[in-house]
């Protein structure tokens, strides 16, 4: 099942939902299905993929926490 970003045309609210081929997804705050389907965004990586050169390296070097050492609690 894919997951699909909404807008809720009546109640504005955005979330996102998985939606099975044969169901009308619905709004979970208001159960509008008056709903527009949003431009999804994602990131991907790969085992051959450099991490970007301007993004400081944490406290293990690999995730980039902005709070500094000991602040993500990995160590």
């Amino acid at each position: 099942m894919p997951i699909y970003e909404y807008a809720c045309q009546d109640c504005g609210r955005e979330f996102e939902m998985l939606v099975r081929s044969d169901t009308q997804p619905a709004c979970p705050k208001c159960h509008s299905t008056q709903l527009e389907k949003q431009l999804s965004v994602f990131a991907t990586g790969g085992a051959g993929s450099a991490p970007a050169l301007d993004a400081p390296a944490g406290p293990c070097g690999s995730c980039g926490y902005p709070d500094g050492p000991g602040s993500c609690a990995l160590h």
